[in-house]
């Protein structure tokens, strides 16, 4: 490798807005803000709420008034 082309490569503290959750990463920044973390964020905690999307069968299906068994 040549010398001198290459950032400097630091530990870096990494800080959550929402839940203010805190941890150690290595990253060429001194400090990363983030929005949401693996703590507070809905897919990682368990909260996440699935919505039923229709699809083109089941609108058909509907419409016709045909029941799914």
């Amino acid at each position: 490798m040549k010398n001198g082309i290459h950032p400097k490569y630091n530990q870096t503290t990494v800080t959550c807005s929402t839940c203010g959750n805190t941890f150690i990463t290595g990253s060429t920044v001194k400090e990363i803000r983030v929005d949401t973390c693996s703590n507070c964020h809905p897919f990682f905690t368990g909260k996440q709420k699935f919505t039923a999307a229709d699809g083109r069968i089941d609108r058909f299906n509907k419409r016709y008034g045909i029941e799914n068994k």
